[in-house]
């Protein structure tokens, strides 16, 4: 007698199937990528947006604007953290009630479930490839010039009262009162490069002054006093500092070329070229002849390693949206459980986990023996690996 829990599924049960699964990850992974998306734009907007709209540099429109710009970038990193939480999820639920159990008694292999997630992250990969490649490098440049625009429009507006000030490399700044170009109780730490003060300026009053020449504040103080801390440990109190006082101090340049290239244009980054761009640049040090100097050819190799580098870091986290599918396939299917908690615990670790391999690998681009452009393919192909391994672990069962 047939045992009808174990009667093979027809084609138009399958193709049912497939749709339930499809649309079930698809729904989850949507919400995942939302939510990481939120949780990476929200500091950034905290940090560099907020405090242009308090300081009047920023309308409510254009901080939407920004927001948007933002996006892309975010977008690039909770791909494949989204797609990962969402599959785990999904298949996690299924699991547990005994859905997945049902299809494999009604003759649907664990491969077969998988085919839908597999369809939906490949699709999600070419999205991904989109990101990397294009809409955010676009939107970061676009980003940075449309801020500096807004901060050149308002430059002193970038002092703002009653607030530490750590725009500007080398220096913490402190005005209590501001009107217009003058200052009153103002405070100056210049720090080294461990980020200790190494001398510590108090003026009464002062007038800050935008010269747009060469992109900087000039700053003049007046009735000031200076500490002075010893070079080698600032820290060290047990030496007394050297104390001195002014009555107008000489031109002080606080440069914002940190953030903005001369002219109030975008600082420009490798990171942020398009593929056709990244492709030109390379194939223009390709053809640069090698220098005879030898320092001068390890730059020139430097240069290159590093484009490679950025190149194939951009296709790995885009392959990674697959990879972390993949892997969290038969992990939900393992664990089996409904926590929400419990689930996006496994998908931070092994996301942290394979963002924690590619920064180290990168790290390696002082070391070109090594070969760091082909060793970022590692962590992806450990993750395929490792899923097609468990997958058919599972499966035996």
């Amino acid at each position: 007698m047939c045992d009808e829990s174990r009667v093979p599924a027809s084609g138009a049960d399958v193709n049912l199937l497939d749709r339930y699964i499809f649309k079930s990850v698809f729904v989850t992974c949507a919400g995942a990528i939302a939510l990481f998306v939120f949780i990476m734009v929200v500091p950034n907007v905290a940090r560099e947006l907020l405090p242009r709209v308090t300081a009047g540099q920023l309308s409510p429109t254009a901080l939407a604007h920004f927001i948007v710009l933002l996006l892309p970038h975010a977008i690039t990193y909770a791909l494949p953290m989204g797609m990962l939480t969402g599959v785990l999820l999904t298949l996690g639920r299924l699991s547990a009630d005994s859905e997945i159990t049902a299809m494999r008694a009604s003759g649907v292999g664990l491969g077969r479930i998988a085919v839908p997630i597999v369809l939906l992250a490949s699709a999600a990969v070419g999205l991904a490839l989109y990101f990397n490649f294009d809409s955010m490098p676009r939107a970061r440049v676009q980003y940075y010039k449309q801020l500096a625009a807004a901060v050149r429009a308002n430059p002193l507006s970038f002092i703002v009262p009653k607030t530490f000030i750590r725009d500007f490399p080398g220096y913490v700044v402190y005005v209590h009162e501001k009107e217009g170009a003058l200052l009153q109780d103002f405070w100056l730490w210049q720090l080294d490069e461990n980020k200790e003060a190494v001398r510590v300026v108090h003026a009464v009053s002062g007038q800050i002054d935008y010269d747009e020449s060469d992109n900087s504040f000039v700053l003049r103080l007046f009735d000031a006093k200076v500490e002075s801390r010893t070079d080698r440990d600032p820290e060290d109190f047990s030496e007394a500092p050297l104390v001195g006082s002014f009555e107008q101090s000489d031109p002080i340049r606080l440069s914002l070329d940190r953030f903005f290239g001369p002219a109030g244009t975008a600082r420009m980054k490798d990171n942020w070229l398009t593929y056709s761009e990244l492709k030109l640049k390379r194939s223009e040090l390709v053809a640069t002849p090698v220098p005879q100097d030898e320092v001068a050819a390890a730059d020139l190799r430097q240069r290159l390693l590093k484009l490679d580098l950025i190149i194939s870091d951009k296709f790995n986290l885009s392959l990674a949206v697959l990879s972390l599918a993949c892997i969290g396939v038969p992990l939900g299917l393992k664990v089996s459980r409904r926590e929400t908690s419990a689930n996006l615990g496994v998908a931070l670790v092994l996301a942290m986990g394979f963002y924690l391999a590619t920064t180290a690998v990168k790290v390696l681009d002082r070391h070109p023996e090594l070969r760091p452009d082909l060793l970022l393919w590692l962590p992806n192909l450990l993750l395929l690996g490792g899923a097609i391994w468990l997958l058919e672990k599972i499966s035996r069962r």
